[in-house]
């Protein structure tokens, strides 16, 4: 148990922890898209689910373009400076796979986000549960990949300057 009754989330100082976080914000919003999906044929596109397609599109056009950004241009080429000669074809093949995997979600994502602009703007929009379920289960392959395999090896791998620095560039990404 915690010391505290107040939920806290970590900050940028612990930027391993803080890629953690921001999947679980990930898994939300794939939550709040499947209660859309179930929403509409009811309700249509009214007030409460033009609102929830308006938050997930913030949520995927930012956030997750941040978190990316935080992998690809900071975490991974860290990773990859640090592998010994043992582990670096292993993680090399890991870093490849999520790079590409990056691209396919981008790009399920603009399919998704069409739906999403037209429900946002009060119109009708095909978006069914077994679409919501194939995309979200698209991500969660690739969280699993990312906890199960990639954050472990980068907690063995970073140093102190190492999570330093990453907390520094993932800080002034925000700010900018």
């Amino acid at each position: 148990m915690t010391d505290s009754l107040i939920p806290s989330s970590p900050g940028f100082e612990t930027p391993l922890e803080m890629l953690e976080a921001c999947h679980e914000r990930l898994q939300a919003q794939l939550a709040t898209l499947a209660r859309l999906a179930a929403w509409l044929p009811e309700h249509g596109p009214d007030k409460q689910a033009r609102q929830a397609a308006v938050n997930v599109m913030r949520y995927f056009d930012i956030a997750a373009v941040k978190h990316h950004q935080d992998e690809e241009d900071d975490l991974f080429p860290v990773l990859r400076a640090r592998a010994d000669d043992a582990r670096r074809a292993e993680l090399g093949t890991l870093i490849d796979w999520i790079l590409a995997d990056h691209q396919r979600l981008f790009a399920g994502w603009a399919r998704m986000r069409a739906r999403l602009e037209r429900i946002a703007a009060g119109e009708h929009a095909d978006l069914s549960p077994a679409d919501v379920e194939e995309f979200a289960d698209a991500y969660r392959r690739h969280i699993q990949r990312e906890e199960g395999e990639l954050l472990p090896i980068a907690r063995g791998l970073l140093s102190e300057e190492d999570i330093a620095a990453l907390s520094g560039t993932m800080t002034a990404r925000r700010r900018q």
